[in-house]
């Protein structure tokens, strides 16, 4: 499989698109205006306490509070070395561990998210190439993703020598996928990094002011090299020569094995117009999308879950029906794999896939989709078909989506995805029209609406007009206004 990853930094906002086999998969914007925060270490002030719902609000400096739960608060036990909460059975009451005006140093866990404040931890944890440092923790884990046994007792025993040699700094380490196969020497020099790093924010931790931040993430222009470069990815191309040569002193200080595959890329064609990428992210805001076979899938992102529904549309098959059906959900499994990544949507979603009578081709199905969820950066958790013949499953959401960054909800419709017909507001207006007439003396009513809805009232709700003027005894007047939606409207008495 060939990789490759491409960077295009603008004043304004940097992109990042992950390209494999020349399709793209994942997409990161990050702006300038509104970066996301998730990884920043702030001390904030704790503002309200909620024992009813486990949780406290934390006031770190940005427009609206954030939101940390008593299982992300470290309990501190004297004389013990400080330890998660391990289950929401175990929690304690939030009132014993915070309260209302006390300092608190936090990590962001989730981006503030729509109308919800960000999510925050108590639980600090620094990344590196290899390595995830959490201070004052004693536990050393190894990424579920390096499945091989014998290599993961390495790292894990690399790891603990290590940590032996260095018994002054307390914490422990996430072991990350990246550091499959990496050295003796390379591990010690990630853990140096992480220790020289802890105590610059322990030593900015003392002297900050409340609230305010006292670690921030890289660049995402940075972060991608440390987080999504991989041996398989053939190059990186970044369309900036600022942001190149930055990119550079970090490879050549962290990942030097790497150094040869980023490369400056001063071409006359937008970076983005490699692979159509610009047009792919246009079409990831689509409800629609289109299977090869003719069949189509539709999404719908809402606030509570995302839903996807698969339709063999324009395809009829060749054999018969169910095979027709399989194959349709075969391949919307590999859709709804790229789909989910590219979006970035996160949260609950459900799939419903058409039913299928074979038990065994349900089981290729939801195969097809584990396997091809397996590339996915983020932590998913699948479940298997229902009775009622969908798929539930979870993706981690840490930031906003695709559509939730490039987007906003429409004025008009008020993010509803649908308006009310002429007819309806027609309607509307003549309740208004016998509201107003009971409450208020008035000659005769201007009635003010867009045009689509003043045409219907003058062709062919003309009878009702008519009717309804004899009814009231008064003279009813329409107005169009150009820049009224559909639904807008207003009765006016003369």
């Amino acid at each position: 499989m060939s990789e490759e990853i491409l960077i295009n930094v603008t004043p304004v906002e940097t992109r990042v698109a992950l390209v494999e086999n020349g399709m793209l998969q994942e997409a990161y914007i990050e702006r300038t205006s509104r970066k996301g925060i998730v990884g920043n270490i702030y001390k904030g002030k704790v503002v309200r306490v909620l024992p009813g719902m486990e949780a406290a609000f934390v006031d770190i400096g940005l427009e609206r509070a954030a939101f940390i739960h008593a299982s992300d608060v470290i309990v501190s036990q004297s004389g013990n070395e400080e330890q998660p909460s391990e289950s929401p059975k175990t929690v304690p009451d939030i009132r014993t561990l915070l309260r209302e005006g006390q300092s608190l140093v936090v990590q962001v866990t989730k981006d503030p998210i729509g109308t919800k404040g960000a999510r925050l931890t108590t639980q600090l944890s620094i990344p590196s190439r290899y390595l995830v440092f959490m201070p004052g923790v004693g536990h050393i884990g190894v990424s579920q993703r390096i499945e091989d046994d014998t290599e993961r007792a390495r790292l894990k025993g690399l790891v603990e020598a290590g940590a032996a040699e260095h018994d002054d700094v307390r914490g422990g380490y996430i072991i990350r996928t990246a550091a499959e196969a990496a050295s003796s020497e390379e591990l010690i020099a990630d853990m140096q990094y992480l220790h020289r790093l802890s105590q610059s924010i322990h030593e900015r931790i003392s002297t900050a002011a409340t609230p305010s931040v006292v670690y921030q993430d890289l660049p995402l222009f940075i972060r991608t090299i440390r987080d999504l470069i991989r041996p398989q990815t053939e190059k990186v191309r970044i369309d900036s020569r600022e942001s190149y040569q930055r990119v550079m002193g970090f490879v050549r200080e962290f990942v030097t094995e790497f150094a040869d595959k980023v490369e400056y890329y001063p071409g006359e064609r937008p970076i983005f117009d490699l692979y159509s990428v610009e047009d792919e992210i246009q079409k990831a805001l689509s409800r629609k999308v289109q299977l090869k076979s003719g069949g189509y899938v539709i999404i719908d992102q809402t606030e509570a879950m995302t839903t996807i529904d698969i339709n063999t549309g324009a395809f009829v098959g060749h054999r018969n029906l169910e095979e027709t059906i399989f194959k349709t959900n075969l391949e919307a499994a590999r859709a709804i794999s790229r789909q989910l990544r590219l979006r970035n949507l996160g949260g609950i979603i459900i799939i419903d896939f058409i039913d299928m009578e074979d038990t065994e081709h349900q089981r290729q199905v939801h195969r097809m989709l584990e396997k091809m969820l397996e590339r996915d950066h983020a932590k998913t958790k699948i479940t298997g078909v229902s009775e009622l013949g969908l798929v539930e499953m979870t993706r981690k959401r840490t930031t906003e989506s695709l559509g939730q960054v490039l987007c906003e909800p429409c004025p008009i419709c008020d993010g509803r995805g649908f308006l009310k017909t002429a007819e309806t507001v027609c309607y509307e207006i003549f309740r208004e029209i016998l509201r107003v007439n009971r409450a208020y003396e008035a000659e005769n009513y201007l009635v003010m609406a867009s045009q689509k809805v003043v045409d219907r009232l003058l062709d062919e709700e003309s009878d009702n007009v008519a009717d309804l003027e004899t009814f009231i005894s008064k003279t009813i007047r329409f107005q169009v206004e150009p820049f009224y939606s559909q639904e807008q409207y207003d009765v006016v008495l003369l």
